[in-house]
């Protein structure tokens, strides 16, 4: 580094900068992410944002005109549902994941399939082109219209979307990417932001679909700046456990679908496969009812999923411990506070550990009622019966609210075959639904009376 070239501090998080290192990032907060930079010329920032001065000219909303969004379809369906239907012209997708996982191997598919009905160009910064051919061939793909180009330089890359113009493009991945405008090495703040930058502005030019892989901090967040979730058009995160052969892909953004939307895959020999009937995977094959279980329809963006919820409920002593995995723990010492206050259920001295079944993460509070009836059932050593499931958010007063979509959540339980519902009251359907006994509650104690008399 030159001795006359002036650096400063820049935060990981959220791009903010300081003249000194400090421990915390004065704009967003955070501990220990500032990392030196070198500052750039006057000279290339001018340069490379001459186009931005030529804008469109101003218009009302009305005078714009608007049309439907075209997509085009992936070859993956539950790729498709993630993305909300399929690739859009223009758009822009960032992708993280745990490395591993499966990012790189769902992309080189989607591209195959992809390749029959447009142009088609994967960019590869991490690997080189042998090895994606040796992937390729693994993976059991043609790669005959698959365009390949291993290479890191942004200039470079630009020029050749210029030459190629595919329609869709793979950037695998977004960290090790450099620009010659500026002086800091690849993977820094600046440089991801600034070739994310660039990337996004030729994407919306060109009408490239354009996809990001970027890669994660050791807390599971996309690394870079926040700024680089900003400005794209679509955040997947790729979820599951690595030792595990399934996946989990979800939405965080998408300005062209639902958020919360996921996907689920299988790891096989051949790649990543779609799965059908993910229910299947968040349900233990119990030969009879054990306690401590529960079956929960939750909702993950559009789509019921039925996820079997255990508790184990053991003596704890003077200091019992709290442990969850897939659901909020701050959320479950409330719920046991409630069991206790309004139900007289007592787990006071008792250790509770709870699970979601297959890896799953559950974030709504719909699943309340169902925690609460698996702590019940293994604290009273009675399992529920089968065919038996539950869904509603529990209220500090003891009361059990309705969750959204409660028809679609009961009419996917019926055709798995449950037989028995708990649910609040108000999502109690007008008309009765074939097979499935629906007991409506309105508290949790009348949730806990009802059960002991099933």
């Amino acid at each position: 580094m030159a001795k006359d070239a002036r650096t400063f501090f820049s935060c990981t998080e959220c791009g903010g900068t300081s003249a000194k290192w400090l421990g915390k990032c004065p704009q967003c907060g955070a501990w220990n992410t500032l990392e030196e930079t070198v500052a750039e010329a006057a000279g290339s920032k001018a340069h490379r944002y001459q186009s931005i001065v030529r804008s469109a000219p101003v218009a009302t909303l009305a005078e714009i005109a608007t049309a439907d969004v075209t997509r085009t379809p992936t070859g993956q369906d539950e790729l498709d549902r993630v993305l909300g239907g399929g690739i859009v012209p223009g758009g822009v997708t960032l992708i993280g994941g745990d490395p591993g996982i499966g990012k790189s191997t769902l992309l080189l598919q989607a591209a195959e399939a992809l390749s029959v009905r447009m142009k088609v160009l994967y960019v590869t910064g991490e690997e080189s082109g042998a090895q994606v051919a040796l992937r390729s061939h693994r993976l059991g793909l043609t790669g005959a219209r698959v365009r390949v180009l291993a290479e890191i330089n942004l200039e470079r890359i630009v020029a050749t979307l210029e030459v190629e113009q595919p329609a869709f493009c793979v950037i695998d991945s977004i960290q090790t990417l450099y620009s010659e405008q500026l002086t800091s090495a690849p993977g820094s703040v600046a440089q991801v932001r600034e070739c994310a930058a660039q990337l996004t502005r030729v994407a919306k030019a060109r009408g490239i679909a354009v996809v990001l892989v970027g890669h994660v901090t050791k807390e599971g967040a996309i690394a870079g700046p926040r700024v680089l979730e900003h400005i794209v058009d679509t955040v997947l995160y790729f979820e599951g456990d690595t030792h595990s052969s399934f996946r989990l892909v979800r939405a965080i953004k998408n300005r062209f679908g639902a958020v919360n939307e996921i996907g689920v895959f299988a790891m096989t020999e051949r790649g990543l496969k779609g799965v059908a009937n993910p229910s299947a995977i968040f349900l233990s094959t119990h030969g009879d009812p054990v306690p401590g279980s529960c079956v929960l329809v939750t909702l993950e963006g559009t789509r019921p999923l039925l996820v079997e919820v255990q508790a184990l409920v053991d003596s704890g002593g003077p200091s019992p411990r709290r442990l969850s995995v897939g659901l909020d723990r701050d959320r479950l010492a409330m719920l046991l506070a409630v069991l206790h206050r309004h139900a007289g259920v007592d787990c006071l001295d008792q250790d509770v550990f709870v699970n979601a079944v297959g890896g799953v993460r559950i974030t709504e509070p719909a699943a309340d009622l169902a925690v609460l009836l698996a702590i019940q059932g293994s604290l009273r050593g009675k399992a529920l019966p089968r065919g038996f499931l539950a869904f509603g958010e529990v209220g500090l007063a003891g009361e059990v609210r309705p969750a959204p979509r409660g028809q679609e959540r009961l009419k996917e339980a019926a055709k798995l075959g449950f037989s028995v519902a708990l649910v609040p009251r108000a999502n109690a359907p007008k008309k009765p639904i074939e097979g499935l006994a629906i007991h409506p509650v309105e508290r949790i104690e009348e949730a806990i009376d009802l059960v002991r008399g099933l």
